[in-house]
């Protein structure tokens, strides 16, 4: 019998199960008192203990902070925006201890409370900040336009008649949409996801079922893992990428474009990007092989959004305007103000309103997220612990060539993201780091180590159900069982940061 009859006839898509009570009051239920607790605990841990010889005691005590807001931001007892700005007006009144150095407040007319408080807000005046969130902008306007969804539903409808095709239509919908999206939740999770979800059940796949092996499994699997790829493949595809690149300037000196970012990993992305639907079909294949339901529900749900609204065309418009600039213009405007123009047209033509931008939340504690980050990770570099750390380290890998030394270093910032939930949190804690240890290292081309490090962050998101933003969007529903997820994550881990390392990093070196 063929797939096709095997699948059984064309359905109404259910809608989804309600969640258990037990789910429903553990969502609703406050933190653990030790997520509280465990921050605080850590930092008073490490201000206590003796500074490290050779490292200031103010900062040592600003590492000690700095250690406790990261602690935070991976339990998450607090939203992540509000433990960086707890963190930041911590450091600010206490900043006579921890942020100046004994020189620094004894020269006359010196005002610790007003410098102090100058650096607390440094990051809401950084243009990288303000970038990432026009984005978040950009992506609205695919939400409210709906072009996001219909892009999807075409690929669908064209692709969508043989389960490997449908796969490679998933990966394309996130590659469309990925320059203009900086947060992968909101484009994998928002975007791709509400449309794959109502695939399955079409051939009577079913979420915590045997059945979800039909398809379900390598549906939501492709999209997870598309994501990471084209979360890496664009600057402006994962706010962390943003985050990123301000730190490495901040650290290096050293500035890296749009165009340098998507061509240092273009080759390396497109192999993985075919490849993503084809390994999925290999390591986890699905039992349903094809049909022609999927396209025909596709056709369908375009029938009912009718055609291309005015709204839609204008946002094509702008979006290709500012890709346009982005690539082309940098020399004579700056990509921040790229953004914002478009932006203030995005309003002007109606896409979006002042109402729809007010009330997008995560766009605005994206913006106190990033730029209280910003600040700290700036913190440790002012008062001096990334240099006494690099120079503390630098000693066990000086005497190692420098590529050997380099591809030592990118392992351990790639596969130390297993003990880190958050994208954020892995860049700020650990890139300055790496950037040090690698500054110590004579004959290592900084600005390859840094390109190379920096375009490792979306793809070491496959590696856990917690790794990056969608992970448990995906995890969560219900088609890939937790055994299978570690397993393909593990797996498809190493296959990413092989590749990444035999092609970009020749590529780039």
């Amino acid at each position: 019998m063929s797939a096709i009859a095997q699948a059984g006839p064309a359905r109404p898509v259910p809608p989804a199960p309600p969640a258990s009570p037990q789910k429903a009051a553990a969502d609703k239920s406050p933190p653990r008192a030790w997520k509280f607790l465990l921050p605080i605990a850590v930092a008073a841990a490490l201000a206590l203990v003796a500074p490290p010889a050779g490292l200031a005691p103010h900062a040592w005590y600003f590492f000690a902070l700095f250690a406790g807001v990261i602690v935070g931001l991976m339990l998450e007892p607090l939203p992540g925006a509000a433990i960086g700005l707890i963190g930041v007006c911590v450091v600010t009144v206490l900043s006579p201890w921890v942020l100046f150095a004994p020189a620094e407040l004894a020269k006359a007319g010196f005002k610790p409370a007003n410098a102090a408080l100058a650096w607390a807000l440094s990051g809401f005046a950084n243009t990288t900040v303000w970038l990432i969130f026009a984005a978040f902008m950009f992506a609205l306007g695919y939400e409210k336009t709906g072009l996001g969804r219909r892009i999807a539903l075409w690929l669908v409808k064209a692709m969508g008649r043989r389960t490997l095709t449908l796969g490679y239509a998933v990966a394309l919908a996130d590659a469309v949409l990925a320059p203009f999206t900086p947060s992968n939740t909101a484009r994998s999770g928002g975007t791709v996801y509400p449309v794959i979800r109502n695939l399955p059940a079409l051939y009577d796949s079913k979420p915590n079922d045997p059945s979800s092996r039909r398809i379900g499994g390598y549906l939501m699997w492709v999209a997870i893992a598309a994501t990471c790829v084209t979360s890496s493949m664009f600057l402006t595809a994962l706010a962390p990428n943003l985050l990123a690149v301000e730190l490495v300037n901040k650290t290096t000196k050293l500035s890296f474009g749009w165009m340098e970012w998507f061509t240092a990993f273009a080759p390396a992305g497109i192999v993985l990007l075919a490849a993503v639907p084809l390994l999925t079909y290999v390591f986890y294949k699905p039992e349903v092989t094809g049909g022609d339901e999927v396209p025909n529900w596709a056709r369908d749900e375009l029938a009912k959004m009718g055609g291309l609204t005015g709204r839609e065309i204008a946002l094509g418009g702008l979006v290709m305007l500012a890709l346009a600039l982005w690539i082309f213009g940098g020399d004579f405007i700056n990509a921040t103000t790229v953004a914002l123009v478009v932006i203030c047209l995005m309003i002007v033509g109606k896409v979006v309103s002042w109402d729809d931008i007010l009330a997008n939340k995560p766009a605005w504690n994206t913006l106190v997220w990033f730029a209280t980050l910003v600040a700290l990770a700036d913190g440790l570099n002012k008062v001096g612990f990334v240099k006494w750390f690099a120079d503390s380290i630098g000693a066990h890998v000086a005497g190692m060539p420098p590529t050997v030394a380099m591809v030592v270093l990118v392992s351990v910032f790639f596969f130390t993201h297993y003990l880190f939930a958050s994208s954020t949190a892995h860049v700020t804690a650990m890139l300055p780091v790496m950037l040090a240890v690698g500054m110590g290292i004579p004959g290592l081309d900084m600005r390859h180590f840094a390109l190379i490090l920096m375009l490792s962050l979306g793809i070491m998101g496959v590696l856990t159900p917690y790794a990056t933003g969608p992970s448990p969007v995906y995890y969560g529903s219900g088609y890939i069982p937790s055994k299978d997820y570690w397993r393909l994550g593990a797996i498809f881990g190493v296959i990413f940061f092989a590749v990444f390392l035999l092609v970009a990093v020749l590529w780039i070196v």
